[in-house]
């Protein structure tokens, strides 16, 4: 029951949700309300873009610090900006609890971000980062790259991390699923009243896919290889 209170409340912010992606912002709240006993203490959100899930954190933890860059394509409501890509004007040791979702993607130098997170961290503070991998490429030109699971814990682990757990999100046919609804999206133009039919047309097979992948993704048994992304935690 806690595990569905805490889901429905992580989503509920999401100006992004539509017809044909749904399962995906089902999924990762699946797995933030999986982490839940690890959001704790001072929490910062680095890459924190417009905040969508600062109300659920703080069902958890006892603060939320936003951090994001100035020029950030998202609505932001940070208290702090700064660049991920260099050293962040924070104290070392301030943070028992760092989050970072869809953020390490976009950055150039995206070790630098999990030093400067090691350093912020308490001792035995938590680490939590989302990362996709069968993805599309978005919010060009800030999108440099894709992670294996044996790079993000090569990562994490010259960081300093230890207990690193790198989770596929899921399996291939929840994949290509999204994959062909995204792709579709593209034919939804032309004058109002004939996109309006156009996506008519599609929400069935946005609907069934969304709705069957999830019980043939149990036909995958290399979730790893095809997922849509990858969720991590490690410990300092």
């Amino acid at each position: 029951m806690t595990s569905t209170i805490t889901t429905k409340k992580a989503s509920k912010h999401h100006n992004n949700r539509q017809w044909h992606n749904w399962l995906v912002y089902n999924i990762n709240d699946k797995y933030l309300a999986k982490h839940a006993s690890l959001y704790q203490g001072a929490l910062y959100d680095l890459g924190c873009g417009e905040s969508p899930y600062q109300d659920f954190f703080l069902q958890f933890a006892d603060s939320y610090t936003g951090v994001d860059w100035a020029e950030s394509q998202h609505i932001t409501k940070e208290k702090l900006c700064a660049d991920l890509n260099k050293a962040l004007p924070i104290e070392s040791g301030v943070a028992d609890t760092i989050v970072s979702l869809s953020v390490l993607e976009h950055l150039y130098n995206p070790q630098n971000m999990l030093d400067e997170a090691y350093r912020l961290l308490k001792p035995n503070g938590h680490i939590i980062v989302q990362v996709p991998w069968q993805w599309w490429i978005h919010e060009a030109p800030h999108d440099y790259f894709r992670y294996t699971p044996y790079g993000l814990k090569h990562m994490l682990s010259k960081a300093g991390f230890t207990e690193v757990n790198v989770e596929a999100q899921s399996g291939f046919f929840t994949m290509w699923s999204l994959k062909f609804n995204y792709f579709s999206t593209r034919f939804i133009r032309g004058p109002k009243m004939l996109r309006t039919l156009i996506k008519l047309c599609l929400v069935p097979f946005w609907a069934i896919g969304q709705l069957s992948a999830p019980f043939l993704d149990k036909l995958d048994r290399k979730w790893h290889a095809e997922t849509i992304g990858y969720f991590v935690t490690a410990k300092k």
